[in-house]
C-alpha cells in the first residue's frame, strides 16, 4: 500500500530540481525523466539517458537519488538507468542548437585565455589550476586546451584516454571530477565538483600521437571547439589553454571571441618576462583584455626547512606587470607536490586545498571573478564593474 506521507508530486517536485549535469537544464523538461513509482516507503525512477555510453550517468543516479532522499518518510531509492527514445532526442538536440554559451550576443560567460611567450613556464599548470580553484569558489567553469602541439590538459586533469560523446551533431565535454574529499571540505563549499574539458588529445589515437597541422586546419579546429561543443548555456567561465608564442591559435582566438581576457603566465627571469611582453603585446593590437600576469614558478620551496630560493631568478613578474599596467596577480613558487598532483592527474588545489599555494590560486580566481561580461558589451569590463 503506498504511503500517504510519500506523494507523487512531491517526488516530481523533488526532481524537477535535478539538473543534467552536462546540458544543465532539469531533467523532466528534457525528456530524461521516465516512470515513476512509489511502493510504500521504496521510489523507484526510471531515468532515459542521451546516450548510452554517458560518461556522468554515475553523477546523475546520485542527484536523482539525492533529490528523492530529501522528501520526508523515504527509506530507499532505486534510480534504474535506460536511453531516451530516438525521436525525443532529436527533438532535444534540435532545441539545444544554436544555445552554446558563445553563439549568443547576449552570452554571458567569460572568456579567458592563459596565454605566455615561450614553452616550459608552466601555463596549462597554471589554466588548470585556476579552473579547479574557480570550481572550488562555486562557478560553473570550462577548460579548452587550445595547444594543439602540445596538449597536456586531459592528463592533468586525470581524462588521458578518455573520448567525448557525439549527441546528434554535438560534442559533449568530458568532465574532470574534483576528489570527493575535497568536495565534502569547507573550501569547496558551493562548488559544482566538476569542469568541463576539450582537448585535441581527446580525439588522437594516443597521447604520443604527433598532431602536424597548419593554420587553416588549427582555425578550423578551434571553431569547432567553440561552435560543435555544447558547453551548456549556464557556463559562467571558459579559460582557454594557449599555445604559446603568437601563432595561429592565438590570431584564431581573437577573431572568434575578440573581447576575450587575457592572463600572461612568466616565469620570474628576464628572458622570459621579455620574450611573455611579446605575448601581450599580440594581445593588446587585436584588443583583447590584458587581466594580469601571473608569475609562475616564483622560487623553490624546500619540503624540509620551507626556505625559498630564486632558482629562476627574482622580479620577472613585477617588471611584466608594470611594463602592461596591469596587475600582478601572484607569484607561484615551485613545490614539489605540484609536479606531482599534475602527473596524478588532479590538479594541486583539489589535492591540497588548504596549501598556501592553493589559496594564491584561489585568490587569483577570484580576482578575475570580478570581470564579468556586460550584455552586448565587451566581455571584460576592467575596473569599471
Amino acid at each position: 500500500m503506498t504511503d500517504p506521507m510519500i506523494s507523487l508530486d512531491a517526488v516530481r517536485a523533488a526532481l524537477h530540481g535535478v539538473k543534467d549535469p552536462e546540458i544543465g537544464k532539469p531533467i523532466d523538461e528534457i525528456g530524461m525523466l521516465g516512470d515513476v513509482r512509489i511502493e510504500g516507503d521504496r521510489v523507484l525512477v526510471n531515468v532515459l539517458l542521451t546516450v548510452a555510453g554517458c560518461p556522468l550517468k554515475d553523477e546523475i543516479q546520485r542527484r536523482v537519488a539525492d533529490a528523492v532522499y530529501s522528501i520526508g518518510g523515504v527509506a530507499d531509492v532505486e534510480v534504474r538507468l535506460g536511453l531516451m527514445d530516438p525521436a525525443v532526442r532529436a527533438e532535444l538536440a534540435e532545441g539545444l542548437k544554436g544555445t552554446s554559451a558563445f553563439s549568443r550576443p547576449d552570452s554571458r560567460t567569460t572568456v579567458i585565455g592563459v596565454s605566455s611567450g615561450k614553452g616550459g613556464v608552466g601555463k596549462s599548470t597554471v589554466t588548470t589550476n585556476l579552473a579547479a580553484a574557480m570550481e572550488s569558489l562555486g562557478h560553473n567553469v570550462g577548460v579548452l586546451d587550445a595547444d594543439i602541439w602540445g596538449f597536456s590538459v586531459p592528463r592533468m586533469l586525470g581524462l588521458r584516454g578518455q573520448r567525448p560523446v557525439a549527441f546528434d551533431g554535438m560534442i559533449m565535454p568530458l568532465v574532470a571530477h574534483a576528489p570527493a574529499a575535497v568536495q565534502s571540505t569547507g573550501q569547496a563549499t558551493g562548488g559544482t565538483g566538476f569542469v568541463k574539458v576539450i582537448s585535441i588529445g581527446f580525439f588522437l589515437p594516443s597521447e604520443e600521437e604527433p598532431v602536424v597541422w597548419r593554420g587553416p586546419m588549427l582555425h578550423k579546429a578551434l571553431e569547432q571547439f567553440l561552435t560543435d561543443v555544447y558547453w551548456g548555456d549556464d557556463l559562467e567561465y571558459l579559460l582557454i589553454d594557449l599555445p604559446p608564442g603568437t601563432g595561429d591559435i592565438s590570431l584564431s582566438l581573437a577573431t572568434f571571441l575578440p573581447n576575450a581576457g587575457m592572463v600572461v603566465v612568466t616565469t620570474p627571469q628576464p628572458v622570459a618576462q621579455k620574450v611573455a611582453e611579446r605575448a601581450a603585446g599580440m594581445a593588446d593590437k587585436v584588443k583583447q583584455r590584458l587581466l594580469g600576469v601571473v608569475e609562475n614558478m616564483s622560487g623553490f620551496e624546500c619540503a624540509h626547512c620551507h626556505e625559498t630560493t630564486p632558482l629562476f631568478g627574482e622580479g620577472g613578474g613585477e617588471l611584466l606587470a608594470q611594463t602592461l599596467e596591469v596587475p600582478l596577480l601572484a607569484k607561484i613558487p615551485l613545490v614539489s607536490e605540484m609536479r606531482q598532483a599534475s602527473d596524478d592527474g588532479v590538479p594541486f588545489v583539489w589535492a591540497y586545498p588548504e596549501h598556501p599555494v592553493a589559496q594564491s590560486y584561489r585568490s587569483v580566481a577570484q580576482k578575475l571573478a570580478a570581470f564579468r561580461p556586460r550584455r552586448r558589451l565587451p566581455v571584460m569590463e576592467i575596473g569599471n564593474r
